[in-house]
């Protein structure tokens, strides 16, 4: 993006008169420090999840989601474990 004209883009994104497409969205994300699904967090946790989540390794990634199952199963006894990570991935 050239800078002459970044901020003028950057203001008509935030007014809604444009919308950014993806390349331009991963260039923001990587320019911020963030990761590219930061910028489709509906709230501010998901966001701070969404940041966190990508300093993490795979295996470090991996071993959250069977946490977060097996927190999940112990509330829903019923559903089998693999319809959560089916769902979520």
């Amino acid at each position: 993006m050239d800078e002459s004209s970044a901020s003028g883009r950057m203001n008509h994104y935030e007014k809604g008169r444009h919308t950014p497409d993806i390349s331009t969205l991963k260039k923001m994300a990587d320019a911020l420090g963030v990761p590219l699904n930061y910028f489709f967090c509906e709230d501010d946790t998901s966001a701070e999840l969404a940041c966190l989540i990508s300093k993490l390794g795979d295996d470090e990634r991996k071993k959250l989601i069977d946490h977060i199952l097996s927190d999940r199963s112990k509330d829903c006894d019923s559903l089998p474990k693999d319809s959560f990570r089916k769902a979520s991935l």
